[in-house]
């Protein structure tokens, strides 16, 4: 009777195995919806990013993306459809930025609102748009030739 049992429980076990394998695979190989920078150039970048929260605008920062590689700067999926981003290399000093105006600051932030940035402490600092065609994923490519503030060579 006891072999039976063990029998049958191996059997059944050899039969979900498949399933168990195959949900594993489902949750491990899904990919995750996130806002990415990936920095193309050969110098560091810092980056902010302002959107519009359920509260209101609000900006943060710095993610770091080395050289060659990709900063997560929001993770999960995109509610929003604009996001607004300030990249500053850290090397030469240029920046990808445009006329959105968000407030920043020089070390790590979290700022609620968009308004009256220096009388509150804080730098004016231009973002710019990115339309994510309402994706619940989206990556933005930093590059050499995009870049402000720098001659270009």
């Amino acid at each position: 009777m006891r072999f039976v049992t063990v029998l049958s429980l191996l059997r059944n076990s050899l039969i979900a195995m498949p399933f168990a394998v195959l949900g594993l695979l489902a949750v491990t190989g899904t990919a995750q919806a996130d806002l990415r920078v990936c920095n193309q150039t050969q110098n560091t970048v810092s980056v902010a990013l302002g959107y519009r929260a359920t509260s209101g605008w609000q900006s943060e920062g710095w993610w770091v993306a080395a050289p060659e590689a990709c900063a997560t700067i929001y993770q999960g999926a995109l509610n929003a459809r604009y996001y607004y981003i300030y990249a500053v290399d850290d090397i030469s000093g240029g920046a990808w930025d445009g006329s959105v105006f968000m407030c920043t600051q020089d070390s790590s932030f979290t700022i609620f609102g968009v308004e009256d940035c220096l009388a509150r402490g804080y730098e004016r600092t231009g973002f710019f748009e990115i339309d994510t065609e309402d994706r619940t994923e989206w990556t933005v490519e930093l590059t050499q030739d995009n870049i402000t503030g720098l001659e270009q060579q």
